[in-house]
């Protein structure tokens, strides 16, 4: 008999050999540049996770922009905000592009920066020196102003909430030229000039008076402007109709705290609000934040609107794809899972879990596939009872208490191989951080299991949604293999291409490389 240790299976010769550790210690793949920037495009907000500093992942970035070309930089950017709404890292990537190649920054300037706050952060990153300058330079400075000016006077003194840098701050650096006596009036007002008041835009100028005790009406400036002022119930509930879809769902709590929900006609109001269909679509809402809305609302926030979260949530996952055959879905709910999704940052940690995120995601799936089957797994499957007619919320919250424990990718498809399962399309969602269990054999157990699946299923495919940004994949990119990155529900465009067949090798790069710029 030949040489078992030399003349393996063909389940396990077809199997490449792991070239690197991940940050959790276990045998991994790298990813490539081009894989590896969509991935921290896709998760990375410059925030510590469980396995990685802030430091290092900006540091991976840089590194990783320096092997792609300008234009997929570009792709990168504008992929990461039109599509996965992130925000320091197309701000980061931006900046980047402004020493790589100003023309290209300058034609996707406006598709980046589209928010106030973008702006903010993209005028920071670029004065902090990380990005290879530590001034704006001529061309992002003709951006800058390109952008106030597209900007009417109200718009411009709502942006003005914020600091570092402040929207004064940014228009001292830029220098704009109004373009009216109002424009003049008003940058004069913003940078701490003496300015007549009939002189400023009407915004502004409500905003003076009432602050001053000549009007009684409260003006329609954001509310944060208004914090120290003695607002009535219906004050507030006034500005709850104003609001954004996004401030509405940030601040109910501050909402009830106020008396809103118990004047007459306003719990409906805000409920109607909540689960309206084109808001949310306007609003570029995460499911995540729907979740975390529900999680954080008190005992005074009304059930009718909670029961609107709810519709929200059904809402903005209507294009999870329903997929056609036997579809495992794998949710990660080991210890590492605990961390936030979005990093730690003193001060402004989200309460959001890699978990939660991976369980509404999973929820979200069976919602759209009541056929698919649920292993949630750490070091070895974990019993779970998820049932398709149940809410996505509710599903969700089942997985998240299951946390804890060490984290083996491979255990699900184990289970999946020792009952012969058959099945067409296999979802993982997971930080990818694999190390219980691992061994010295050749390659990964998860691909040494998913081999073994496929051997029965040769029509399978594999998704592995990583929730983290880390630069390493327990399963090798292969025509039957994806590697994601994301937790905005954009992801599951990528992931309804590939179960049907229409993505090509590269899989997610390609989705990001047909981004026109």
């Amino acid at each position: 008999m030949a040489n078992k240790s030399l003349f393996g299976s063909w389940a396990g010769a077809l199997i490449p050999e792991a070239d690197t550790r991940n940050d959790a210690g276990g045998p991994a793949y790298t990813l490539t540049a081009a894989q590896t920037l969509a991935q921290y495009a896709a998760t990375g907000c410059l925030n510590a996770t469980f396995y990685a500093g802030a430091t290092a992942q900006l540091d991976r970035v840089l590194a990783l922009t320096a092997e792609v070309t300008p234009e997929f930089i570009a792709r990168t950017a504008v992929y990461a905000r039109e599509r996965g709404a992130m925000k320091d890292m197309p701000a980061l990537l931006l900046a980047v592009l402004s020493q790589r190649d100003p023309a290209l920054m300058d034609r996707v300037f406006d598709r980046v920066v589209d928010s106030p706050r973008m702006l903010r952060t993209f005028v920071q990153i670029v004065r902090s020196g990380a990005a290879g300058r530590k001034s704006l330079g001529r061309a992002p400075k003709r951006c800058v102003r390109r952008w106030l000016d597209q900007r009417t006077d109200a718009a411009l003194f709502a942006a003005s909430v914020g600091r570092a840098p402040s929207l004064a701050d940014i228009v001292k650096m830029v220098h704009p030229k109004p373009g009216t006596p109002v424009r003049e009036a008003f940058y004069g007002y913003l940078t701490g000039r003496k300015v007549r008041a009939e002189a400023l835009p009407p915004s502004v100028a409500a905003f003076e008076a009432f602050k001053a005790g000549e009007l009684t009406a409260v003006p329609d400036v954001p509310f944060q402007m208004l914090a120290s002022a003695p607002l009535t119930a219906r004050d507030w509930a006034n500005i709850a109709r104003r609001s954004s879809w996004q401030t509405l769902r940030m601040n109910l709590n501050t909402f009830a705290r106020h008396g809103v929900f118990e004047l007459e006609g306003m719990t409906a109001a805000i409920a109607a609000r909540l689960c309206d269909r084109d808001a949310i679509a306007r609003a570029k809402a995460f499911p995540y934040q729907l979740l975390a809305a529900a999680r954080s609302a008190d005992a005074a926030v009304p059930d009718a609107v909670r029961t609107a979260i709810e519709e929200a949530m059904e809402l903005a996952i209507a294009n999870v794809p329903a997929v056609e055959g036997q579809i495992y879905v794998c949710p990660d709910v080991s210890g590492s899972m605990l961390s936030p999704v979005t990093g730690h940052r003193q001060g402004a940690t989200t309460a959001v879990r890699c978990i939660d995120v991976a369980a509404l995601m999973t929820a979200s799936i069976v919602r759209r596939n009541p056929g698919a089957e649920v292993l949630p797994f750490n070091w070895s499957v974990v019993p779970a009872t998820i049932s398709a007619t149940d809410s996505v919320l509710g599903n969700a919250e089942t997985l998240a208490r299951l946390g804890g424990g060490g984290t083996r990718v491979s255990a699900p498809l184990a289970r999946l191989n020792k009952c012969e399962a058959i099945g067409d399309l296999v979802v993982i969602v997971s930080d990818n951080e694999s190390w219980a269990g691992a061994d010295e054999s050749r390659g990964t157990a998860t691909m040494r299991e998913w081999n073994r699946f496929r051997s029965r299923n040769p029509r399978a495919r594999l998704v592995l949604l990583d929730l983290q940004p880390y630069a390493t994949t327990q399963a090798a990119e292969r025509t039957d293999i994806l590697n994601v990155g994301g937790f905005s529900d954009r992801v599951f465009e990528v992931i309804s291409e590939f179960a049907a067949g229409r993505l090509g090798d590269s899989h997610w790069v390609e989705a990001i490389e047909s981004v026109a710029v």
